[in-house]
């Protein structure tokens, strides 16, 4: 990866890749893969599969993009998105698991896995749960000391990889708004979610050069962005994420994965 000089102001854009498994693919992978710099790949529990692991991650390495792992809840069928009862040590199983699997295909695809992110319920059970927090952490940590932790702004997930040394990579989200208190406005709420691309990229412009959310009614919050995500899963998800790169490029923002990242003899 190139050196990104001390100075500059960076931002990484990152999506959810490889979500689709056997003959089901969704979303718009090869149009995102030009504009983001990290992908977060499912690792086979709430979706993906051995093959459509191998294929993403020979695409990701393929295009330069830092790689990440998506673990999920063991529920394909809710596609991960919702709560289930489990342990702390359950989570860490899961996590390991999946992290063990997806390390394996990226390292015999010449790349190798960078991040971690959970995804859905879990990304939201370990942003409110320190017990399920350190278990996501801690399984990360035991599969590579040097992995990043990525983790909404102001979670407990967040918290748990600083505390067992872990760098912790704050993310946001361009196309939703937020509550003052910087947490994301509920989607049932109006305007939760930004459907005007240029309203996007007008935030994910103040996301990363004032470190300010825009509130559904108007107002700002303040957030921490290290990462913008950017949802794959939309019928115009490239089309925003376009916009996106416009204008942070046109602001002088430079796209690129955490910094860190780029510090290791790389």
């Amino acid at each position: 990866m190139r050196k990104i000089p001390s100075n500059a102001l960076t931002v990484d854009l990152n999506c959810d890749f490889g979500e689709g498994y056997s003959l089901y693919r969704f979303g718009q992978e090869d149009e995102l893969l030009a504009v983001v710099t990290s992908v977060n790949i499912a690792c086979g529990f709430h979706a993906g599969d051995p093959h459509t692991m191998r294929e993403t991650a020979a695409k990701a390495a393929a295009a330069g993009a830092a790689i990440g792992a998506h673990p999920g809840l063991p529920d394909r069928l809710g596609f991960g998105r919702r709560a289930m009862a489990v342990t702390p040590q359950e989570v860490y199983d899961f996590t390991l698991y999946q992290l063990g699997a997806l390390q394996a295909i990226v390292k015999a695809e010449g790349g190798r896995l960078r991040h971690v992110k959970p995804h859905g319920a879990l990304y939201h059970m370990a942003g409110a749960d320190e017990a399920i927090a350190e278990a996501v952490v801690k399984a990360s940590l035991a599969i590579d000391a040097q992995l990043m932790m990525y983790g909404q702004s102001g979670s407990l997930l967040l918290d748990a990889a600083s505390r067992l040394g872990m760098a912790a990579v704050s993310e946001v989200f361009a196309d939703r708004a937020y509550e003052a208190d910087g947490s994301l406005a509920p989607r049932s709420k109006p305007g939760a979610t930004l459907t005007d691309p240029e309203q996007a990229a007008k935030q994910a412009v103040s996301l990363a050069a004032d470190g300010f959310a825009y509130t559904a009614g108007g107002g700002r919050a303040a957030v921490q962005a290290d990462t913008i995500c950017l949802h794959g899963d939309g019928p115009h998800a490239a089309v925003f994420a376009r916009h996106i790169k416009l204008a942070l490029e046109a602001e002088g923002i430079l796209l690129a994965p955490p910094q860190f990242l780029q510090s290791k003899g790389e």
